[in-house]
């Protein structure tokens, strides 16, 4: 893969900015285990692997197991995922496929009895992240080293 851009050196101002939204996720309600499962699987719709290799392994260190990793692409066909995760998932998948049909209504009132409007705001907002970071890393050809 040919070497392309370095966007953090070049324009650290947008990295700051970029770290910000992660900084707080760090200090939301939102639990690590949601928030590994939502950058999973964006990455993973991405097809980012720069991504899904730093999620996956912080995730298995936070003790996610590699069974719940390996199906996560078919999170829709086990019941290894709990209600409130399945409903993440869905969200997850919505927003990243949104010019598909974006976040349905089904699955918003779905979230509605489950979380308060802010848990739902923080999944929403670690969804759009995730997919900013998805879009950096593969328009830039990051690699893992």
């Amino acid at each position: 893969m040919e070497n392309r851009i370095d966007i953090q050196q070049l324009e650290p101002n947008a990295y700051k900015a970029m770290f910000a939204l992660e900084n707080y996720l760090q200090n939301t309600q939102l639990s690590k285990t949601h928030l590994e499962l939502i950058k999973i699987r964006a990455s993973q719709i991405n097809g980012c692997a720069f991504c899904i290799n730093m999620h996956t392994s912080d995730a298995l260190k936070q003790g996610e197991t590699t069974q719940r990793i390996f199906l996560l692409n078919a999170w829709k066909e086990t019941e290894l995922f709990t209600e409130q995760e399945k409903i993440i998932l869905a969200i997850t998948e919505e927003i990243t496929l949104i010019s598909q049909n974006g976040l349905s209504d089904n699955t918003y009132k779905q979230a509605e009895k489950l979380f308060n409007e802010n848990y739902i705001a923080q999944i929403i907002m670690a969804v759009v992240t995730i997919n900013a970071w998805n879009r950096i890393a593969i328009s830039t050809n990051k690699t893992i080293v």
